[in-house]
């Protein structure tokens, strides 16, 4: 059985949404089982826990990390026993995403709540995609929160958090950077084209 890790980043509205649904169709048609794992930021602040809900944004990112990690886990495991020969997990965001979001002594901190060293989190995936965020676009109105419920950023944060994360996953020996296109038609194209390379 093969299973590839897949995790799909980047600052917020970048169109990862809208390629998790056409990757699904795409590798489903060609005999992959894909799985696909949402947000964990997402998932916990729509259930109320944010960072303006936790003691500092660190304990915030700390809850994240160690949820993600348990989630991942869980994914793999289920996949392991499913009768098929390939599989894709996709991750909406990946474990390194945090550091995005902290200082380096938050982050830090947070390894060491999670128990994990940066090293075991870029070995844990086959690739990393990075979904530049809209914000970046020179068309000023492609940049929404109004899609996402979670998404709290303005503008000028978003560049900010796709600058960090785009720092935070620079190690890792696969990573591709999806950039803006004119069309998130043409945008998803380029990430299926470097998804087709490395399978």
């Amino acid at each position: 059985m093969i299973i590839k890790n897949f995790v799909l980043t980047g600052g917020p509205c970048g169109g990862k949404t809208t390629a998790i649904e056409k990757i699904k169709e795409v590798y489903g048609g060609r005999g992959y089982t894909v799985l696909t794992m949402s947000e964990t930021a997402t998932d916990l602040i729509n259930g109320g826990i944010a960072p303006w809900t936790c003691g500092t944004n660190c304990d915030f990112q700390s809850v994240i990390l160690k949820l993600q990690l348990q989630r991942e886990e869980a994914y793999h495991y289920a996949a392991s026993t499913m009768k098929t020969d390939k599989v894709i997990i996709l991750y909406d965001r990946g474990a390194m995403d945090n550091r995005g979001y902290m200082n380096s002594e938050e982050y830090a901190k947070a390894l060491r709540f999670a128990g994990v060293t940066e090293q075991e989190l870029l070995d844990r995936y086959d690739a990393i995609f990075h979904m530049e965020t809209a914000a970046k676009n020179k068309d000023e109105s492609a940049y929404s929160t109004a899609n996402n419920t979670a998404r709290y950023e303005t503008r000028e944060q978003a560049i900010k958090v796709d600058d960090n994360i785009l720092d935070a996953w620079k190690d890792h020996s696969h990573r591709y950077i999806i950039k803006n296109a004119p069309t998130v038609e043409a945008k998803i194209n380029v990430l299926i084209s470097k998804i087709d390379g490395l399978l």
